[in-house]
């Protein structure tokens, strides 16, 4: 358990589920198993990692600010989970 007063301990110890993916994701990026992704909506290169599930820390989809933002305000059904790209037979 982490001890401070501050918002940000009291907001990662009533959720240490989304804290630990959190934990989970930014490793990944470090050790180079997961790489960020451009934003799926607008294409910005700049992105927070998003998680629809907590319970699977490493799925997650790349947004932008702006769309991570707009997609908690607006609900899960804004930006429908897209179908990954088709790979190049060429």
């Amino acid at each position: 358990m982490l001890t401070s007063a501050s918002r940000q301990t009291r907001w990662r110890n009533a959720n240490r589920s989304k804290y630990d993916a959190h934990l989970a994701v930014r490793r990944a990026v470090s050790d180079g198993t997961l790489q960020k992704r451009t934003c799926e909506v607008c294409g910005a290169a700049k992105v927070d990692a998003h998680h629809d599930r907590y319970d699977a820390p490493l799925e997650v989809r790349w947004l932008c600010r702006r769309h991570h933002v707009k997609l908690h305000r607006g609900g899960e059904d804004m930006f429908p989970l897209r179908a990954p790209p088709k790979a190049s037979l060429t």
